[in-house]
């Protein structure tokens, strides 16, 4: 039995995301590319790059990202799933890519202060239960001068689309605690972060934000 928010009775909202995502790990990549290639086409090369030194990619998910990094970066993710891990664990071993990764909570990163220089998240805040958290988490592991990069779909700026995304929310938010009217730049810039840059697509309904931690 569900409450309100979806999740079943005693389970925690990132213990639903878990058995979520654990759920989807299967199917996700036949599900992404038929998405990226109609919507999000172009937003994990754009992360790639602007990717430099160490970086952390947050809820790597199935490890799409790994083809557009660098040559030259060195990788850690970490991911909330252990099923999807496992699939990003056999891509990055296909491909001869070095990258610790890591299960664990993008709230509560298990990673030491000031310990990247690049921090990457795609398609993840939409549905992390507390995108703020997370966010301070990425500001946390950060050095000063380091670099936040996100992509992720957020509230249109057509009314039209945005009066379908809060529709489509009363289900997905059930069923799968994932939002489409969420925008993390605000939640970006309140978290003391400077940004550098922003570009908005697809009539408004996908954001890729690239921002930067003051130098100390």
């Amino acid at each position: 039995m569900s409450d309100a928010g979806g999740s079943t009775h005693g389970e925690d909202p990132t213990a639903r995301q878990r058995r979520v995502w654990d759920d989807s790990a299967a199917h996700y990549d036949r599900q992404m590319a038929f998405f990226e290639r109609i919507w999000f086409g172009g937003g994990r090369e754009w992360l790639g790059e602007r990717a430099r030194g160490r970086v952390l990619e947050v809820a790597p998910g199935t490890g799409r990202n790994l083809p557009h990094y660098p040559a030259d970066v060195t990788l850690t993710g970490v991911e909330l799933s252990p099923a999807m891990l496992a699939i990003a664990r056999r891509r990055a071993a296909e491909l001869g890519r070095e990258i610790d990764l890591r299960e664990g909570d993008a709230e509560h990163l298990p990673l030491p202060d000031a310990s990247f220089d690049t921090v990457v998240c795609a398609l993840a805040l939409c549905s992390i239960p507390d995108p703020a958290a997370a966010i301070g988490e990425m500001w946390r592991v950060l050095v000063p001068g380091g670099r936040l990069l996100l992509v992720d779909h957020v509230a249109s700026t057509w009314p039209p689309i945005r009066a379908a995304q809060w529709l489509l929310e009363r289900w997905t938010i059930r069923s799968a605690g994932e939002y489409f009217t969420r925008r993390q730049l605000p939640l970006v810039r309140a978290a003391g972060f400077e940004i550098v840059a922003t570009e908005r697509l697809k009539a408004g309904s996908v954001e890729r934000v690239f921002a930067r931690k003051p130098a100390a």
